[in-house]
């Protein structure tokens, strides 16, 4: 077969967060979820990564459609910076479509982008391509895996999922489906890495409501839970136990307040009449009638929990004796920021229950033994890790051959890099424009590795500005050197080293009269170099020098 299907992913692979990923056919592209990532600590001012949609770009005729497994912000968070520019349909199914459906509109794009509600079980034609949403089972309601068909073969994207036989609402996995794709034959599986290297089961959300329910069972005091906004069913059994115990709910948090908006408007959320109140109300309540649900499990910084606990919250005061339940465990990188938030919290003497004091949280993402059945089931003739880092996909890639599957088989990728599947062979070739690119208030792709630079040096060692009047005629000094420093040092606790920096500078000045008078740019190299080899010597710091030369 002359043409080859093309798998590419654009993020998702060494990486958590900002999974995209590519399938090229004979002229036609479908995009599978658009994700977004978060910073990392020294991306200063960023606030969010998104793929460089580059290649999606050029190739914006060929795009037939964005297909989403899920409503997660590493699923869905890109799809309005990607809609800027390729305006292509998108399928989801009920409870993705409403989360898109309030970004869409945040970003004034919902009139221009045609998207269409999907249910489990249906297939979508694009271009050459038909894609099978299959249910599966995930921390958030309506998730799916995807069958890919195209003249070459079959695709089985899982997206992030695990097997839960006891689901709070929509039944288990359809791992018949799975395994019906498997017997009929499966040229490739796409699968989630996120849990690879945990053993055993992922236990079923169901779990969680009974340590609720112990929690709730004899409190005397006000209740505050935290979890993921996109935990509907986590949000249902706090609910459930609340009204259990004749407790009225308060949600606080925008995202918590759209992600209940939403899926009681879908019928994803049953909430017994009565029992939510706005949260301006709970003043009037009894403690022991009152619970709050709130964003802030991650310790965001403009969470409403960490505005409680440092008391800039406008509606709710974290009391001596309120039981905060922080049912999620923090994202690698989170920790430090969640940890500040339950020492303040501590603080103020609230008791604080986490996950390690009882059983508040569960993964939505499969462990090694869920990961097996769904290898069995499918029983690809390739397959191809995604979601992860490099430990997790070669965890998972050892997982494969473990089960029996050749080696040749099996490629882990990286993103950018173009995969080949014919029906009896898979490579590597080549590569497409791929990266991260940063988001900073407005500017989408205007801050790069350079700007993020020189926020770093500035965060870490100041800036001196040397600002010098200089006549045009001879070049001579008029006035200055002025000395301006911000975060190097603090000036009125240290004149004796501005005036040796002047001294420097004066120095410089002197040597470049007899050798480039009128030279600006060699007067501010040699100013700058002067400079920073002195303050290296005396200081050991490195701070930005930026000679400014006024000419008169």
């Amino acid at each position: 077969m002359a043409e080859k299907l093309k798998i590419i992913s654009l993020g998702g692979l060494n990486e958590i967060g900002k999974n995209m990923t590519v399938y090229e056919f004979g002229g036609d592209i479908i995009v599978v979820d658009a994700g977004m990532g978060f910073p990392d600590d020294d991306m200063y001012g960023i606030d969010v990564v998104i793929p460089d949609f580059s290649y999606l770009i050029q190739n914006r005729d060929k795009v037939r459609g964005i297909f989403l497994t899920h409503g997660h912000e590493d699923h869905i968070g890109s799809i309005p910076y990607l809609l800027r520019n390729v305006n292509a349909p998108i399928y989801a199914t009920g409870m993705t479509a409403g989360l898109v459906k309030l970004k869409l509109e945040e970003h004034r794009l919902l009139d221009k982008t045609k998207l269409v509600t999907v249910k489990a079980g249906q297939t979508i034609r694009a271009g050459k391509f038909s894609v099978e949403f299959i249910h599966a089972n995930h921390s958030i309601a309506d998730a799916v895996c995807f069958a890919i068909r195209c003249p070459v073969g079959v695709c089985v994207h899982t997206g992030d999922f695990k097997i839960d036989p006891t689901p709070i609402q929509g039944g288990m996995m359809d791992l018949g489906r799975l395994g019906q794709l498997g017997k009929e034959g499966v040229l490739a599986l796409l699968c989630d890495s996120t849990n690879v290297e945990r053993p055993g089961f992922a236990r079923s959300e169901r779990s969680v409501g009974a340590s609720f329910d112990a929690l709730f069972n004899g409190c005397e005091q006000r209740i505050i839970v935290t979890t993921f906004a996109s935990n509907v069913d986590r949000i249902q059994q706090v609910i459930n136990v609340a009204a259990r115990y004749g407790r009225k709910v308060a949600v606080t948090g925008r995202s918590m307040e759209n992600a209940l908006r939403v899926s009681t408007e879908l019928g994803y959320m049953d909430v017994p009449e009565g029992v939510i109140v706005d949260v301006s109300h709970i003043k009037s309540l009894p403690k022991n009638k009152v619970c709050i649900i709130t964003t802030g499990s991650q310790g965001e910084t403009m969470s409403a929990l960490t505005r409680m606990a440092f008391s800039t919250h406008r509606q709710v005061e974290i009391q001596a004796g309120d039981r905060v339940i922080i049912s999620a465990s923090a994202i690698p990188g989170n920790e430090n920021a969640v940890g500040n938030v339950i020492n303040e919290l501590c603080r103020k003497d609230a008791e604080v229950v986490n996950e390690r004091l009882g059983a508040l949280h569960v993964s939505g993402h499969a462990c090694q033994e869920e990961l097996k059945i769904i290898h069995a089931l499918v029983n690809p003739k390739f397959f191809i890790p995604v979601h992860g880092e490099q430990r997790h996909l070669k965890t998972h890639a050892k997982l494969a051959r473990d089960m029996g599957m050749d080696p040749r088989n099996i490629i882990i990728s990286d993103i950018g890099r173009v995969i080949e599947l014919t029906p009896g062979s898979i490579r590597l070739n080549g590569t497409v424009p791929a990266g991260r690119v940063f988001v900073d208030g407005y500017g989408v792709g205007d801050v790069g590795a350079v700007v993020l630079r020189d926020r770093r040096h500035l965060a870490q060692d100041g800036m001196i500005v040397v600002v010098l009047s200089m006549s045009n005629e001879d070049g001579s000094l008029i006035s200055g050197p002025d000395i301006i420093t911000r975060g190097f040092v603090y000036v009125k606790e240290s004149e004796e080293l501005i005036e040796e920096l002047r001294r420097v500078t004066l120095e410089a000045l002197d040597r470049c009269s007899r050798t480039h008078a009128k030279d600006w740019a060699a007067i501010k190299a040699e100013v700058k170099n002067d400079l920073s080899g002195f303050l290296y010597k005396k200081t050991k710091r490195n701070p930005m020098i930026l000679p400014v030369i006024m000419e008169i």
